[in-house]
């Protein structure tokens, strides 16, 4: 039997799929005739499931019923000519000029791959593919579509400003366009700085939360065929990491027979540290990492402890937590903080 579950990043786990709150709130103002949200941001630590959230909604948005809606799905590779991309997608829709009197756009099979693809075949003419993609918006509108754009791991890069400044001024014309798109707490923050980009500083943005613990024992439960006791320890010991759930369904459903669970969880540990939290750790800066070293010898700290560790530094408690909160690498209760992610306070004494 196949191992139904997967830990390959950026992919949708098909049969292990643990649904989540966050899919449902965009969709379902995706639903409404005039959606309140035009431009969504998912955001969250390395292995917690932004890419399934997009994944889902791009694939609720391409089932049949949105499609008689009008929805139009496109996914867009941030690293190639994104313009290009829409304008080649528009075209592809029937969206273009079907002929023109004395210039013709050729948008070719290179648009989809790594050259740029987009062409005139007048000399005479000047071509801006943002006048052309404006056009083909309009033709959009008036067929009553709406286009959804999914763009996975955005970052500060030349096509992606380049992208956003135009999508802005999509915005500004109501364009039935929408975003939705995935990137880790400092990249957003990084593209939100960017001069005249105000409308994606201020978009909804949705962080990807811990894994339901009721849901994650019900599929390893039907998975793995197991009792619910022990579904249930298997759950607790992921915290709701997706990509720690994951990896430990992979490993106990590939356990040798006279393997127990406590025989697994060494090779579970292996795995986050070397490919999940050795490259979290490389981006954090030195701060983040002077309170995250702080908060290993402990489940959770009081507020007043914590001040006390820093120290002479203590007047930046409240700036670090934040952050730290929000790129997904701590929990909040009260006035309580703690690690989120399983066995990393481990890692940082072993490893940092």
């Amino acid at each position: 039997m196949q191992n139904p579950f997967t830990t390959t990043f950026s992919k949708m786990p098909d049969l292990t799929y643990v649904a989540t709150e966050s899919p449902t709130e965009i969709i379902e103002n995706f639903s409404f005739d005039n959606p309140s949200e035009s431009v969504y941001k998912i955001t969250g630590v390395r292995g917690s499931g932004k890419t399934v959230i997009l994944t889902k909604v791009e694939e609720v948005m391409r089932s049949s019923e949105y499609v008689k809606k009008g929805w139009l799905v496109f996914d867009l590779n941030p690293v190639r000519d994104m313009l290009g991309q829409v304008a080649a997608m528009l075209q592809k829709e029937g969206l273009g000029k079907s002929s023109r009197k004395n210039k013709s756009i050729n948008i070719s099979a290179s648009v989809l791959g790594t050259g740029g693809g987009v062409g005139i075949t007048s000399e005479k003419d000047f071509f801006d593919i943002g006048v052309e993609i404006d056009e083909m918006l309009e033709k959009a509108q008036k067929k009553g579509k709406k286009i959804l754009i999914g763009i996975d791991e955005v970052s500060k890069s030349q096509e992606m400003v380049k992208f956003a400044s135009e999508y802005g001024r999509w915005l500004r014309h109501e364009y039935p366009v929408f975003l939705v798109c995935t990137g880790l707490y400092e990249n957003i923050m990084e593209l939100s700085n960017v001069k005249n980009l105000t409308f994606f500083r201020r978009a909804t943005t949705i962080k990807t939360e811990p894994l339901n613990k009721v849901r994650m024992s019900e599929m390893y439960k039907l998975r793995l065929n197991i009792d619910i006791k022990e579904a249930k320890e298997l759950a607790a010991i992921t915290k709701g990491y997706a990509y720690a759930f994951q990896k430990l369904g992979v490993l106990y459903f590939s356990k040798q027979t006279k393997e127990k669970l406590k025989d697994i969880v060494p090779a579970l540990r292996s795995e986050l540290f070397a490919y999940s939290y050795e490259k979290i750790w490389e981006e954090l800066t030195p701060e983040d990492r002077f309170l995250l070293k702080l908060l290993t010898k402990k489940k959770e700290y009081k507020r007043e402890e914590v001040l006390s560790l820093m120290g002479e530094k203590s007047g930046n408690y409240s700036m670090y937590r934040d952050r730290l909160i929000k790129r997904g690498l701590l929990l909040a209760r009260q006035s309580y903080i703690a690690l989120s992610l399983p066995f990393f306070a481990e890692y940082i004494e072993e490893y940092c």
